[in-house]
């Protein structure tokens, strides 16, 4: 551009970039203040002394005064004129302007963005994430000037930033009108990827690229497409953007049009997408339904996979459509005969059958009787003697069972199943076969602090308790010299079939010395004892092994005589039996109970006191007569 100086001089030569112009504002400003340095206006040493050409300094005063404030308008008029050229002619930083290629060198295109500045670019800035730089010389551009000019006196600019705020400009808009935007996805980020929209860069989440988890994104990378923008904040450079959004968008449409045209308990053909544990996703053309597992068939199905492959189409019926969230709910058992309806004829009360295990828990066991019913057998109706056993160790997956039929619901589809019917009880068997008395031989399979327990045929146990396994002392005394897995002979005291209890006695197995021993003895029986111990209480004595004992007030009629002292261990004595006590296994003994008998008996036979007849005279008469 070709400027003039404001004081009509000649024509200044053209400037090559802003750098110039503020060179020569600079000087034009050092003129001003300091006029001497200009050469025309300085004053030599003899001047300043004399005034200059023989004048005083008084005479020569105005005219320099006016020759200085010439100069000084002269140069602030030029410098305002600049400063407004420079204003007008200059853009701003950080502002978008147009520039033209004017070279391609080393990677770089040189730009001239006008007003006597150009710039350098790398080319990559001006390609397509994944794809080849498209610019040629003389191409116009945008880019973004981030300063004036460098160290080397270039313009900074960026063809990056320049479509980075055109894209953010361009979004902005977008996402106020709640409008789809282009980009393709070209990187893998933590959670998720990063997606080119024309220049800006933004985020999009893993759970957000389609409508299930993609497990291969590599189709989709490089690929122009439309997303949905979730949230931006341009201050911050952040950008959500969504592909799911788009898809589910567009499905819902085609969901709306397919499901229209659906009605419930209608039949139609489908193609099996996809096989999850639960069931199976079928495809009717555009919109997809659930086949449930439980709907698959009557029977019981543990993998979908025996029965649907992926791809294979299938005839299913429509179960329900909710019309809120579109999804549907799809069967194919329903298209076939319902074996429940013939339950009740089939498989009556108390009647037994054939089955085969289908699944096993800590609760039962499932048995199927045919395709599409089964029955539970209970924990409790599994065993007759294994109690509190998992029903794995009672029975195996696919083993072929007998059942009986305990109970059916057919409102509930339920059938209630006993395996332990099929086998009789077996307390019952072993109350027919041991009745009370029966003398048995078992091992001895537990030891507890009330006695033994005895294993009996028919995989049932007896127990011996502590008061019935001795006869003589207690039982607490004596268990302890038992071991788990000796073998014991017992006879059997009790078997309660309703309770499962058998009661089994060891001491019993040997006879009952106290039975043999009193035989014949009854209340009120003379029976000779020996003398084995002396208390002050009494005395203890013995009968056919038995131990009984005489207190001190039954050792004789007479208070005076009834001292223990008086007798001595090995004496024989013959004593009344006033008790018999079979539960404490003990004889009631007493010597004057028997000397009362004998003087009663003795009045009956030789007379009475009222007759005159002494009581010797009668005792000795009673015992001539014995002699």
């Amino acid at each position: 551009m070709d400027r003039r100086s404001v004081a009509g001089g000649p024509a200044t030569p053209p400037v090559a970039n802003h750098a110039q112009f503020r060179h020569m504002a600079r000087v034009t400003r050092q003129r001003a203040a300091f006029p001497d340095s200009t050469g025309s206006l300085s004053l030599s040493p003899d001047q300043s002394k004399t005034g200059g050409d023989n004048r005083t300094a008084s005479q020569t005063e105005p005219k320099e005064t006016h020759s200085h404030m010439a100069q000084n308008a002269s140069m602030e008029e030029f410098e305002a004129l600049l400063n407004e050229s420079l204003e007008i002619d200059t853009p701003t930083e950080g502002s978008v302007v147009k520039g033209k290629v004017i070279a391609i060198e080393a990677g770089q295109a040189i730009i001239d963005v006008g007003y006597k500045m150009e710039g350098r670019v790398e080319l990559k800035e001006f390609a397509n994430p994944g794809e080849a730089p498209e610019i040629e010389v003389g191409d116009e551009v945008e880019v973004y000037l981030r300063n004036v000019e460098n160290a080397r006196g270039e313009a900074v600019i960026s063809r990056e930033m320049a479509r980075r705020e055109a894209a953010w400009d361009r979004l902005e808009e977008a996402y106020g009108k709640e409008e789809r935007v282009e980009g393709a996805i070209f990187g893998r980020v933590k959670g998720g990827f990063t997606v080119d929209l024309g220049g800006a860069v933004a985020f999009l989440p893993g759970s957000q690229v389609d409508v299930r988890p993609v497990r291969d994104a590599g189709p989709l990378m490089g690929l122009k497409q439309p997303f949905q923008i979730l949230k931006m904040d341009r201050r911050r450079g952040n950008i959500v953007v969504s592909r799911r959004a788009i898809l589910e968008e567009s499905r819902a449409e085609q969901r709306a049009e397919v499901i229209g045209n659906l009605a419930e308990g209608q039949t139609v053909d489908g193609v099996v997408k996809n096989i999850t544990e639960y069931g199976a996703f079928v495809d009717l053309g555009g919109v997809d339904g659930l086949l449930h597992v439980t709907d698959m068939a009557w029977r019981r199905v543990n993998d979908p996979r025996e029965i649907l492959s992926i791809g294979e189409t299938v005839k299913v019926q429509v179960i329900k459509i909710n019309k809120d969230t579109h999804r549907i709910s799809l069967g194919m058992k329903q298209l076939q005969d319902d074996p429940w309806d013939t339950v009740i004829a089939k498989y009556p009360l108390d009647s037994v059958h054939q089955g085969r295990v289908t699944n096993i828990t800590d609760y039962g066991a499932f048995v199927e009787l045919e395709a599409g019913v089964e029955g539970l057998v209970h924990v409790s109706e599994m065993s007759w003697t294994k109690k509190n056993v998992h029903p794995g160790k009672i029975v195996s997956t696919s083993q072929e069972v007998e059942v009986m039929v305990l109970e059916i619901d057919t409102a509930k589809r339920r059938v209630s199943l006993g395996l332990k019917q099929t086998m009789r009880n077996p307390w019952e068997v072993f109350a027919e076969t041991h009745p009370e008395g029966t003398q048995v031989e078992g091992e001895v399979k537990n030891i507890t602090e009330f006695g033994l327990f005895v294993g009996l045929p028919g995989d049932i146990d007896g127990m011996v308790h502590l008061s019935d396994l001795t006869w003589e002392g207690r039982g607490e005394d004596v268990i302890g010299d038992y071991r788990k897995g000796d073998i014991v002979k017992a006879v059997v005291s009790e078997v309660d079939t309703d309770k499962e209890r058998i009661s089994l006695s060891i001491k019993a197995a040997d006879g009952d010395p106290y039975a043999e021993a009193i035989g014949g003895v009854k209340r009120g029986s003379i029976i000779t004892v020996e003398v084995t111990k002396i208390e002050d209480g009494g005395i203890e004595v013995e009968y056919e092994g038995m131990k009984s004992f005489i207190r001190r007030s039954d050792l004789a009629r007479d208070r005076q005589d009834q001292r223990p002292e008086r007798f001595g261990v090995g004496d024989k004595l013959d004593v009344r039996v006033t008790n018999v006590d079979a539960k404490s296994r003990r004889l009631g003994l007493s010597i004057k109970a028997r000397e009362i008998a004998e003087e009663k008996e003795a009045v009956q036979q030789y007379g009475s006191s009222d007759s005159g007849a002494s009581l010797g005279d009668i005792l000795g008469a009673a015992l001539k007569g014995d002699e």
